[in-house]
């Protein structure tokens, strides 16, 4: 148990971060949850950590890290608690009445970053419905003490009444939503079918958030797209054709980081953006390879790519920042038992070793081309055999 407070003057948006430990002993996790902040420009005041068997069902921390929370604010007069775990709703709400502030959990101090970073019109929609998503079981669950007021015989309670009000408001919004993101996934489809029929090479730009995907992304398409060092700095995903050298034109998607314990919710709602990822015929899995947590980055996002149906898809491990290692690999790129690319370092930032990931992009376009040539069928069957040609290999 320890926590550490800082000093300074104190605003609306400082906050106390909370971390519990039940068991699994992850610093990374902390430090994860102090860049959430910083992106979604809160001043961290203190830290508390803790111990736990498991979760208090009241307050997730107990009576007595509770009591030593109250006394930090006091100290500090942070304006919030952030906690590094996803609250219940009842939690929640005991422990805004306990602690008398407002209370924030690891899920929706991330739907918050996601509200800001939306630039698309359907980012903006897909953030929304998971954000009423969230809102509505804290509407069900978290205020059923206003369920329990009641009025005279024949009479409802003013907070039942309100409460009824929220519940049918929001459900009419959310299907308002769900309906519009239907229609441009649509649209979205059309766009895909048409690239199928043209023959065209896709790529999807995969990886753990803040590992360097906008600013490989721009260097490969040399645009300007938003690239900044923090976590979610880009949300919507963005899509630019290539053109090889001597071969022709591929299209890359640039997504959504990825990060462990992502709330349902959002990868519901971004499963539609998702989907450049699950049609993708190759996946550049960017990682940091600066960082000492690397290989658990790794597991996550592999994680994540199962649950969305995309871990058949072929990848290509792009370890990038290595600029910022003290020295550098003897090789910039690995191959596996049959000759292919498999891995590859390189600096996004600088260039060094950007040649190997334009070889190892011509040699997939040579791959599809050449079983295109062996192939007289149908515009649709050789898409399939394409597709059947990279999950093969990928088993092999």
């Amino acid at each position: 148990m320890s926590h550490d407070v800082a000093t300074g003057t104190v605003s609306d948006n400082t906050a106390i971060l909370v971390d519990i430990d039940f068991g699994e002993g992850d610093k990374e996790s902390l430090e994860e949850l102090r860049e959430l902040a910083r992106s979604d420009r809160f001043s961290v005041v203190a830290v508390v950590e803790g111990t736990r068997k498991q979760p208090d069902p009241a307050t997730f921390i107990g009576k007595g890290k509770a009591e030593e929370i109250s006394q930090i604010l006091a100290q500090t007069h942070a304006a919030m608690v952030i906690f590094n775990h996803e609250l219940s709703p009842v939690q929640q709400r005991n422990l805004s009445m306990v602690l008398a502030c407002r209370i924030i959990d690891r899920t929706s101090l991330i739907l918050d970053i996601f509200a800001q970073r939306a630039k698309s019109h359907e980012g903006k929609l897909q953030v929304e419905l998971a954000q009423l998503e969230y809102l509505s079981t804290r509407l069900v669950r978290g205020w059923t003490h206003l369920e329990r007021q009641k009025g005279g015989i024949g009479l409802r309670g003013p907070g039942e009444t309100q409460l009824e009000t929220d519940r049918r408001l929001l459900a009419k919004r959310v299907k308002l939503l769900k309906e519009k993101l239907t229609k441009l996934k649509r649209q979205r489809e059309v766009r895909r079918r048409a690239r199928k029929r043209a023959e065209i090479l896709s790529v999807s730009i995969v990886g753990y958030t803040n590992a360097g995907k906008s600013t490989l992304f721009n260097r490969l398409v040399r645009t300007d797209t938003y690239a900044a060092d923090k976590l979610f700095a880009t949300l919507d995903t963005t899509t630019r054709r290539l053109t090889l050298p001597g071969r022709g034109t591929i299209v890359i998607s640039d997504t959504v980081g990825f990060i462990r314990e992502l709330p349902h919710t959002l990868v519901a709602a971004f499963r539609a953006t998702l989907e450049e990822t699950i049609q993708a015929d190759l996946l550049l899995h960017v990682v940091d390879a600066s960082s000492s947590n690397r290989d658990a980055q790794i597991s996550e996002v592999n994680k994540l790519l199962r649950e969305i149906g995309a871990d058949t898809i072929p990848q290509i491990l792009i370890l990038n920042k290595i600029d910022l290692l003290e020295q550098y690999p003897s090789g910039n790129y690995t191959r596996d038992e049959y000759g292919r690319i498999k891995s590859i370092h390189l600096s996004a930032r600088t260039g060094a070793g950007f040649s190997y990931l334009y070889d190892a992009l011509a040699e997939v376009f040579d791959q599809n081309l050449k079983r295109l040539e062996q192939h007289s069928a149908t515009p649709e069957s050789m898409n399939d055999n394409v597709r059947a040609t990279f999950i093969n290999n990928e088993k092999d």
